[in-house]
């Protein structure tokens, strides 16, 4: 979970800036990256040179992280006070693509989600027809080493949002990955929800 989390952090760092961060960004259309095929140039081909990039241990390997980031306090929010923010997060194992991410507080594409549903979800019995039925759409998706399961593949909702001045910010921070077997069975859930609303 430790890639989801940073990608959170980095809205909320670029949500301090005055004005503005980052390069705005469209995000891929669905297919467009494929986990397990596309490559780290096949990202960069679509979406130009990232924000940021890094390195990451997960479950014993070594993965490359790309971070495409824009922050903007004259664009419109989810949310009262919240600077309009979006990320979007690729990670690569041996240059292909394991998990891509999209994050946003912005008001047209948030990807803010209910976490007091995730009790809902049951390891062993729910289906990721249910999961897409309390939660939507998923905004990311993950396979092997950014998820336990070798042969599992799992949706990821995550939110982040940052409100107030430099000298008095709060931040909040949820993410949530359920992975599925490959009948569409959940085989593990991971949730982290952090800071104030």
């Amino acid at each position: 979970m430790k890639n989801r989390i940073f990608a959170s952090v980095l809205v909320a760092l670029a949500a301090l800036l005055s004005a503005c961060a980052g390069t705005d960004f469209v995000r891929p259309a669905e297919g467009v990256l494929v986990l397990g095929k596309s490559t780290q140039a096949d990202v960069t081909a679509k979406m130009g040179s990232p924000y940021q990039t890094g390195d990451l241990i997960k479950n014993e390997k070594q993965l490359k992280v790309a971070h495409y980031a824009y922050a903007s306090t004259g664009g419109e929010s989810a949310y009262p006070e919240v600077t309009p923010a979006r990320v979007m997060a690729f990670t690569f194992y041996n240059d292909t693509l394991t998990n891509q991410e999209f994050i946003s507080s912005f008001k047209q594409d948030s990807t803010d989600f209910d976490g007091s549903k995730v009790p809902s979800i049951v390891k062993g019995k729910s289906t990721s027809a249910e999961v897409i039925a309390l939660f939507g759409k998923p905004t990311g998706e993950a396979i092997y080493p950014v998820i336990k399961g070798m042969d599992d593949r799992a949706y990821i909702y995550s939110y982040s949002q940052a409100k107030g001045s430099v000298f008095n910010m709060k931040f909040q921070q949820k993410s949530l990955a359920v992975s599925f077997n490959g009948a569409g069975v959940v085989t593990d859930v991971e949730y982290v929800s952090t800071g104030d609303r």
